[in-house]
């Protein structure tokens, strides 16, 4: 029986469990524990410092949930296991820092209209796809996008790209790609 290293795993429960309590809480979650721009005006909704870490444990969706619980676990236990269970829970929180981080300064530079919250485990995902790529550059990654084998380090290359073109294109609304970018880029550091 092979057993899934306990960070990831427990990442994915609490995350499974967080989405269960926000379906419950009738948007007071979110309210709180969203990460808010700096530029938020509203009296019930703020940023707050514990904001760049809690909105990692949030989604939008059942979906937006299973893809990034996926990615930890396809990606998280491969990692955990070659750098061990310290190393990767910092790592990972870092991410989920740097990709926070990024979108601020982002909607900060770019001057959004009306800017929203982001929620979701996304800049952490996208910190273990480097890490993997990383760690198994000539790994071969089966994606359903694209349904070709192609090399870790190739695929996160031209993902990290597509992301800096949608995000500077800004064609996709309600996707956070420079957050994404920023877990690529905390993942680097």
């Amino acid at each position: 029986m092979i057993v899934m290293p306990i960070v990831a795993r427990s990442l994915i429960l609490v995350n499974i469990l967080v989405f269960i309590i926000q379906l419950n809480s009738h948007n007071r979650v979110l309210t709180d524990y969203a990460l808010w721009p700096l530029t938020t005006t509203s009296q019930t909704s703020f940023f707050s410092l514990w904001q760049l870490i809690t909105y990692s444990f949030l989604h939008g969706s059942i979906t937006h949930l299973l893809f990034n619980m996926l990615a930890l676990f396809v990606f998280g236990q491969s990692i955990e296991k070659v750098a061990g269970a310290l190393w990767f829970i910092r790592y990972y929180f870092i991410c989920v820092i740097a990709a926070a981080l990024t979108h601020i300064l982002t909607t900060l530079l770019l001057g959004e209209i009306a800017p929203k919250p982001i929620i979701g485990a996304s800049g952490g995902a996208f910190g273990l796809l480097l890490a993997y790529a990383i760690f198994f550059p000539e790994k071969r990654l089966m994606i359903i996008f694209l349904p070709i084998p192609i090399k870790s380090k190739y695929f996160v290359a031209l993902y990290g790209l597509m992301e800096l073109l949608l995000g500077v294109a800004g064609t996709t609304k309600g996707i956070a790609h420079f957050a994404h970018l920023g877990g690529l880029l905390g993942g680097a550091i």
